[in-house]
């Protein structure tokens, strides 16, 4: 097989690889749309094959083709082992402590791992009105761990968000545990350049890892807050041909999908 960096990728396809390698075959995972579902997907068909995908429209076991659009694409529910009512999903699979890992994206984010994804400005006149919370705010304090990907901007990472959507560790420290939430909350922050982890005692988020090519002044150039990177700071592995292949294979379906058409080619054959 030729070196990945001779066929090259891009910093949002190595943001979606780095974050498929969190998962296991074993998890049982809540998906969120746009760029958690496509790492899950990517991990689904690469290295986990066994992990439970679960949308919030209750498909358990999903194995979609293509990317879904929303959580009421078809694609979901007919590739799912089983479809249950909402109702059910949330009260039995999720608060009973069923989810391994809930899987988030963000439009704004703090180094605490709290999400904002319902306006950005003042909540009475806001600059931008966004989707909204959805079941995020339950799956950001029910699942056992959460995991969030995003790209880097100074834009949506910033110092304090402007409204509370999920919980991720509030003002830092114990927080959650003084509120209740007895789940560990953000560990795993994926985004276009490094990766990132919360620090044990004050749960900030921390650089472990640098994406390829990428240096600290990058990282600090498009973040909101003053970075800090650990002491030993490693380099993300570049994605593989075969991690590459399976996500490219992937959009290249969804697209012809969208279009009426689901015989996609490979995106690396000639």
């Amino acid at each position: 097989m030729s070196d990945a960096k001779e066929i090259g990728f891009t910093p949002n396809e190595m943001m979606t690889i780095a974050a498929s390698r969190a998962l296991k075959s074993d998890d049982v995972c809540f998906v969120g749309i746009g760029a958690p579902s496509a790492a899950c997907n990517v991990a689904r068909l690469t290295h986990a094959p066994d992990i439970t995908l679960i949308y919030e429209s209750g498909t358990i076991g999903t194995a979609p083709d293509v990317l879904p659009l929303s959580i009421g694409d078809g694609e979901l529910c007919e590739t799912a082992v089983t479809t249950v009512a909402v109702p059910e999903m949330f009260r039995y699979w999720l608060q009973g402590g069923r989810i391994s890992i809930g899987f988030l994206g963000a439009a704004q984010l703090d180094k605490f791992g709290n999400i904002n994804t319902t306006v950005i400005g003042d909540y009475a006149h806001p600059k931008t009105r966004l989707p909204g919370g959805g079941g995020a705010p339950e799956i950001a304090t029910s699942s056992k761990q959460v995991y969030i990907t995003m790209a880097q901007s100074k834009r949506g990472m910033v110092e304090k968000v402007d409204f509370f959507t999920s919980f991720g560790h509030g003002d830092g420290g114990d927080h959650r545990k003084r509120l209740g939430i007895d789940t560990a909350g953000p560990t795993l922050l994926i985004t276009d350049l490094a990766i990132w982890k919360p620090d044990p005692v004050t749960k900030e988020f921390t650089v472990v890892s640098l994406h390829p090519g990428v240096t600290r002044e990058q990282v600090q150039e498009t973040c909101g807050w003053t970075v800090k990177f650990a002491e030993a700071l490693d380099e993300t592995p570049a994605p593989t041909e075969l991690e590459l292949k399976t996500l490219r294979d992937l959009h290249v379906r969804t697209k012809a999908g969208a279009s009426g058409d689901r015989r996609g080619e490979s995106c690396l054959d000639d």
